[in-house]
């Protein structure tokens, strides 16, 4: 993998890594579960296919989550809390409407220490809370492109550290 630092709108740093096929997603989840702290709130950005549960299979592998792990599409969150951070992976892709979000009472996830993994946010908007870290990935090639950018001190802290371990 290749780490590529440049510049954000908000003149925050942005991450971007070159992933060339599926294990390399993977691995970069791992290195990601390195860097994520307790209570962040992650949005996963792509199109279909593009690699987002890919991505959070391999985040959960470097989390300690040895089970499997289903993407929620019809489920709308799968919880993992035997993880070493306890973290929720939501997918908000068959959402008619926003208000969904609160009529299945998802907001009470976002209230603790747990780590919010979120595919489709804008599904879920105006109601769910701000992005600390929004993740995109999209198709490059025969790889993907995954892009990090920070929103909050908590994201670019988590931002940096992985940048820090994709640099060893």
């Amino acid at each position: 993998m290749v780490l590529h630092v440049h510049s954000g709108h908000d003149n925050r740093r942005d991450k971007s890594v070159h992933l060339p096929d599926e294990l390399s997603t993977l691995d970069c989840g791992e290195i990601l579960a390195q860097s994520l702290a307790p209570g962040l709130i992650v949005y996963l950005k792509g199109d279909l296919g593009a690699g987002k549960t890919t991505l959070t299979r391999g985040i959960l592998r470097g989390l300690g989550h040895a089970g499997k792990v289903k993407s929620p599409t019809y489920t709308l969150v799968e919880p993992y809390p035997d993880a070493r951070i306890a973290t929720y992976h939501f997918d908000f892709y068959r959402f008619s409407t926003p208000e969904e979000f609160l009529e299945a009472g998802l907001d009470e996830y976002f209230q603790g220490a747990g780590c919010c993994l979120v595919e489709w946010p804008d599904k879920a908007q105006p109601y769910l809370p701000p992005a600390d870290m929004e993740i995109s990935l999209y198709v490059s090639g025969a790889g993907r492109q995954l892009n990090i950018q920070a929103h909050s001190k908590e994201g670019e802290a988590c931002a940096n550290r992985f940048a820090a371990h994709q640099a060893d």
